[in-house]
């Protein structure tokens, strides 16, 4: 199994959930993980990343970490300062169009959202509310470009897109689709050497359908045109991610293996989880699995059924861990407070 591991977490794209594996698969092999300096949980996003934003790092000693995984804007020469040479490189994209729609009800404090009802609002006259020169710029106009390090506001000519996309193949050992998840776990799963149980896992920091919303035809072309950048990045991976899939795996492999994927998920569903599923905050029983609440969106959750003996609750526990509770957990296990 491969242990070195870069992951860039892309904005509102299942990589809550990626991380969730990450974590459970660095906890259970007892590797290092590249926190962010002091504990918080983004490597001071949105700079791009330098090394010195990870805690423990020093370039004096030639300490590398096994996981990098928190929050980052992507700069691989100070990313390879801190993880080996060996390190599989992988992020996760989702569709511009859910993915701004999402971003829009998370971050509706985010100034050019602020001032405007609804996205189709913002849609109509996007310049007259998106100043390029705002710290926030970058929930409201191509936000994968920007996590992958580039400039949001950049030219889109074909000359330009094609060095990005090469930029990105350079970097990356692979670049999965959040649309087909399960799909992406598999493959995932292949590159890594690992087994089922490490990419198994229960969708985290997901909405409530009661915040989404769909938009029309007119909105869904201007913001297509408006996150063009975003666009060109997503077509293109998601058509080189089913080319990989045909050559990795084939067809009837992808179809045995992602079903053996959903019934250990279903199976440990039953095992774990009171009821049938997510549940909305204000249900969650135990305050410990309780996901941060932010912007407008209502960040669902899970209730664990009780009596669950000690090993298996352990295994369940981490499954539902939200990402913010489960990095305090292993950031104090990798640095333990000195004792009073």
């Amino acid at each position: 199994p491969k242990t070195d591991i870069v992951f860039l977490k892309v904005h509102k794209s299942a990589s809550s959930t990626v991380m969730n594996i990450l974590f459970r698969f660095g906890e259970t092999h007892n590797l290092t993980f590249a926190f962010p300096r002091g504990g918080g949980f983004q490597l001071f996003y949105p700079y791009h990343f330098l090394a010195r934003f990870v805690h423990g790092f020093s370039p004096r000693s030639p300490r590398r970490f096994n996981i990098l995984c928190h929050h980052m804007r992507f700069l691989q020469p100070e990313v390879q300062k801190v993880v080996p040479s060996s390190a599989v490189y992988f992020s996760i994209l989702r569709n511009p169009v859910q993915l701004m729609e999402s971003s829009f009800v998370y971050y509706k404090g985010a100034s050019a959202f602020s001032r405007v009802r609804s996205l189709e609002e913002f849609l109509r006259q996007p310049r007259r509310y998106y100043s390029p020169a705002s710290g926030d710029r970058h929930y409201a106009r191509n936000l994968i470009t920007f996590d992958f390090g580039f400039n949001p506001d950049g030219d889109a000519s074909p000359e330009r897109v094609q060095l990005m996309l090469n930029a990105i193949e350079a970097s990356f050992d692979l670049v999965l689709i959040s649309e087909y998840f399960d799909e992406s776990m598999v493959l995932l799963k292949e590159l890594l050497c690992w087994d089922l149980d490490s990419v198994v896992s229960f969708p985290l920091n997901s909405r409530d359908s009661s915040t989404r919303s769909t938009l029309p035809g007119w909105a869904v072309e201007k913001l297509k045109a408006w996150n063009r950048l975003d666009w060109e990045i997503y077509t293109h991976f998601n058509r080189t991610f089913w080319e990989r899939i045909e050559r990795a795996l084939g067809r009837e492999r992808l179809r045995r293996e992602v079903r053996a994927l959903r019934a250990r998920r279903a199976e440990l569903a039953r095992t774990c989880l009171q009821g049938t599923g997510s549940v909305g905050p204000k249900d969650i029983k135990d305050s410990s699995l309780r996901p941060l609440q932010h912007g407008g969106a209502r960040i669902l959750g899970y209730n664990l059924k009780q009596g669950l003996d000690g090993e298996l609750e352990r295994t369940c526990r981490r499954l539902v861990t939200p990402e913010l509770q489960y990095s305090s957990l292993l950031y104090n296990k990798q640095f333990p407070p000195p004792a009073p």
